[in-house]
């Protein structure tokens, strides 16, 4: 039987919309109350659709709903796969009233969203993430975009979903290798803004590792109520809502430089936050003793430790200096005073992140 174990809000006055999460909702769950119009676009990738594409069309009765399916993995998210929707959209005819409903991971919640945001100047969407990573961070908050080949994320709109319907039993179906990278997001938010859930994570991680339902669930719920709280408060990343893009700087540069799509998202967080870790230690802000213990819980994830082997301190520092939070030239980084208590700055000791650069694309790197 389905059921909704919990239910929050992102409060964003007019726009706030409910994150819904349990088991057995795709399918039961009634979803044309956040439908504009009578049609609805499900954007979804061909990993996906033969698992839940017919599910997730019945949670809209009564609509009439196209679909397109894309090619599945992060090196498809780019312009010529965008406009594969789009393309969709124009030959069935869709109009200003529709709704797209994204129906993947992060990859396709991003394009998804991206294609709403710019269709005939923007259409609601709807997110209906399945994996892990997708449920706990990129189908909250309305961010939405494609790469650039010089960048990750680097063209997209601030455009938020109606509603986002987590069903748990997807992760049934997920490839091994994406539960980790999930993870990795789950464990910045401990590391980022609550303590206690750090706590928490420490004593439940194999139970997440081996997908206990109960505890995944409660990890999704906490995740989605530290990202919505934020969102909340800083919709646009003005100040507070660069804290979640703790170990993002360095992991765009893995990703970039790797190729987009042969490191997984969370895999390259899980090593930026490493490196995160490393250099808020050596600036003086964070005990020694308090990194180790957040680099446990990192490989006991199962996370890499170490980037590519191939990239040099020069290579890694260009390739960060083309991020979304550089100012003015200026590098801002997320690092951390202490666990639990996150600081986002560009007034850093250079050396310090000289050093970190230097001791993670040693000879001695194992990646």
């Amino acid at each position: 039987m389905p059921e909704v174990v919990r239910e929050l809000e992102v409060g964003l006055g007019e726009r706030s919309y409910p994150i819904r999460i349990g088991h057995g909702l795709l399918g039961s769950e009634d979803l044309t109350g956040f439908v504009t119009g009578d049609r609805v676009m499900i954007v979804t990738n061909d990993t996906v659709a033969p698992l839940y594409l017919e599910k997730a069309k019945a949670c809209f009765p009564g609509k009439r709903v196209d679909s397109v399916v894309l090619p599945d993995g992060e090196q498809h998210k780019d312009w010529q796969t965008l406009n594969l929707v789009f393309d969709a959209l124009l030959t069935h005819r869709h109009s200003r009233s529709t709704t797209l409903v994204a129906l993947g991971g992060g990859v396709i919640g991003d394009m998804a969203g991206f294609a709403a945001a710019c269709y005939q100047r923007g259409v609601a969407f709807i997110q209906i993430p399945t994996t892990l990573l997708s449920q706990v961070d990129s189908s909250v908050g309305g961010k939405t975009g494609i790469n650039h080949p010089l960048g990750k994320n680097m063209v997209g709109a601030f455009h938020q979903p109606r509603a986002v319907l987590i069903d748990t039993d997807t992760l049934l179906t997920l490839p091994q290798r994406e539960l980790p990278a999930g993870l990795a997001e789950v464990i910045k938010y401990g590391l980022i803004r609550d303590l206690p859930f750090l706590d928490w994570l420490e004593t439940n991680i194999k139970a997440l590792a081996d997908r206990d339902p109960a505890a995944l669930a409660e990890a999704i719920y906490r995740s989605c109520a530290c990202k919505a709280e934020v969102v909340s408060e800083d919709e646009r990343e003005g100040g507070l809502r660069a804290i979640l893009n703790l170990g993002h700087t360095f992991g765009h540069a893995i990703e970039t430089h790797a190729g987009y799509g042969q490191w997984l998202h969370g895999e390259a967080v899980g090593t930026g936050m490493l490196m995160a870790l490393d250099m808020s230690v050596r600036l003086g802000m964070l005990s020694e003793n308090d990194r180790q213990r957040a680099r446990n819980l990192i490989l006991r994830a199962g996370l890499p430790e170490w980037p590519p082997g191939d990239i040099s301190p020069a290579r890694f520092l260009d390739l960060m200096a083309v991020d979304k939070k550089n100012v003015a030239g200026a590098l801002r980084l997320v690092l951390l005073r202490d666990l639990g208590e996150a600081t986002v700055t560009s007034e850093f000791d250079s050396r310090a992140l000289d050093a970190t650069l230097a001791y993670y694309c040693c000879a001695a790197n194992p990646g």
